[in-house]
């Protein structure tokens, strides 16, 4: 485990962190040195995650590559300071990712890191998902504290192909949230979800996902029921 900055103001990292990124480390590093002094500066990350960001964060971001197959193009739903996006393009040089995040500070954050790292494979795009579906389009979805499942994938799920999947990254309750919010799901979009932990030997606790893969090529299965919500509404804005 960290315990805090050297003498120099640079994070050591955990042993493992080596083993994880490879040629990609000097980069993690300086993404790490990022977070913790500008990230912090700016209120993105808060004070106390300093000494955590390598193992609660940065390596608990980077094994959800795992899962993620070779040239996918990932949209990284509010991304915020950059996991795990930023993560994965430093990781996977493979991979195209879009950084989308509504607030300006964050996306100012956000291209400043791209620049600084160096990434071609990145880009940020400010705005919502909601804002974006018709124009952009994903094999995978990351997201990580962004809100609780069921919102979530109204957000995530209209931004996948057929057999994209939304990888959302959760805590120990993962599977009893998923449980409760499956119903709903297939109301958003013909889909399969279940809770996958990624990472075991290389990140301890093994970090838990939510994966949820579309089976459709469109959200036909909510249309039907959306329009009948809208025509409910305004048959009851009639009789007012």
């Amino acid at each position: 485990m960290t315990s805090g900055a050297d003498a120099h103001g640079a994070l050591p990292e955990p042993e493992e962190a080596e083993a994880l990124f490879g040629d990609a480390l000097p980069v993690v590093r300086h993404y790490v040195d990022l977070l913790a002094h500008t990230g912090v500066e700016r209120g993105l990350i808060g004070p106390r995650e300093v000494p955590r960001l390598w193992d609660r964060h940065v390596m608990n971001c980077a094994v959800v590559e795992e899962l993620i197959p070779k040239g996918a193009e990932v949209i990284d739903v509010g991304s915020g300071a950059g996991l795990p996006g930023i993560v994965l393009s430093i990781l996977r040089p493979d991979l195209s990712v879009v950084l989308l995040e509504p607030l300006l500070r964050r996306t100012v954050f956000l291209r400043e890191c791209l620049g600084e790292l160096q990434l071609p494979n990145a880009s940020v795009r400010r705005g919502r998902a909601e804002e974006v579906k018709e124009e952009l389009r994903a094999d995978i979805v990351t997201a990580r504290a962004v809100a609780p499942l069921t919102r979530l994938t109204g957000w995530a799920l209209p931004l996948l192909r057929k057999n994209g999947s939304l990888l959302a990254l959760k805590g120990e309750q993962a599977a009893a949230e998923l449980e409760s919010a499956r119903g709903d799901l297939l109301k958003q979009r013909p889909c399969v979800a279940d809770v996958i932990r990624v990472g075991q030997g290389k990140v301890d606790p093994a970090t838990t996902v939510v994966r949820v893969t579309v089976t459709s090529e469109s959200g036909l299965a909510t249309q039907p029921g959306s329009k009948r919500g809208q025509g409910g509404r305004k048959k009851r804005g009639r009789k007012r």
